[in-house]
């Protein structure tokens, strides 16, 4: 009599949870209202804190979940050098092959080893941030790229980082050569360059992953079986480390293109000089 009651219950239990399951598998693959649903997936949350005397500080989802991404970094960095020693194991291995990577790039741009070896934690630090920050969206949560506001910080941050460390491994001098060279002229465009590379770095960065949210988004409202996982595997985690890569490459490169010419100024100064002396004769010629 006990074994019939316990099966009874035990059926009543299932038709109860597969009733419940195919009524929440049916909302879950009913495509609904998809522009109010990728409009709540795109809009920021936001909520503003008062610190007391009436001071307020904004929040932003994007604040929150790219400190989240950071720790998640730390922690992994942090256990990939644990054991660290004078015999690698395969995780500094990874390691040293990623800052041997970055310091092989950064000569081939136009430092020597000790400057790339100077800019190497900075730029690493730009990539694992950002790719963390971009991987992040592969467990359903927004990724900070989505809001404007964190790639265009990134983008100032990294060309005023460009500028000082340039001046400091050439000097400001050199710099000054860099902003007229080949000729005078070039100054006004070299000025605008500089506004317009870090423009550049926050758009691409914003519009690939902003872009590759959208889709990711369109792919679970209208198909939300296992196909988005498939794309994700991309869109989520492949383009968000190619953006970091991207984005560390041109920081690096940037620098490169005025350390070059300083250290072209510092080894040769006589053929700026020239370059110098050959347009005033120029000047004089078509005067005369």
């Amino acid at each position: 009599m006990l074994n019939l009651s316990m099966f009874l219950i035990a059926g009543t239990w299932l038709q109860d949870f597969w009733e419940s399951f195919k009524e929440h598998f049916i909302e879950e693959v009913q495509i609904g209202d998809i522009g109010e649903e990728i409009n709540k997936g795109i809009l920021p949350w936001k909520n503003y804190f008062d610190i007391g005397t009436g001071f307020k500080v904004l929040l932003t989802d994007a604040v929150i979940v790219s400190w989240i991404a950071i720790a998640l970094v730390l922690i992994i960095l942090f256990s990939l050098t644990k054991k660290a020693g004078i015999k690698p194991t395969k995780k500094q291995t990874v390691l040293e092959m990623i800052a041997g990577l970055i310091i092989s790039t950064a000569m081939d741009l136009g430092m020597n080893k000790k400057e790339a070896e100077h800019i190497a934690p900075m730029i690493a630090t730009f990539a694992f941030v950002i790719a963390g920050c971009n991987v992040i969206s592969a467990f359903e949560i927004s990724p900070p790229a989505k809001n404007i506001a964190f790639p265009v910080t990134l983008a100032v941050i990294a060309i005023i980082y460009v500028i000082y460390v340039s001046v400091r491994f050439v000097g400001l001098k050199a710099l000054g050569v860099y902003m007229v060279n080949p000729i005078g002229i070039m100054l006004p465009f070299k000025i605008l360059d500089f506004i317009v590379k870090p423009v550049s770095l926050a758009l691409r960065l914003f519009g690939n992953v902003f872009g590759a949210y959208v889709f990711m988004k369109f792919l679970s409202i209208v198909v939300p079986a296992f196909i988005p996982g498939v794309f994700g595997l991309w869109f989520d985690i492949g383009d968000g480390i190619l953006q970091a890569v991207v984005f560390s490459y041109l920081t690096m490169s940037y620098i490169g293109e005025i350390v070059e010419i300083g250290h072209e100024y510092h080894e040769h100064p006589e053929l700026f000089s020239k370059k110098k002396g050959k347009k005033k004769n120029e000047e004089a010629a078509a005067a005369a």
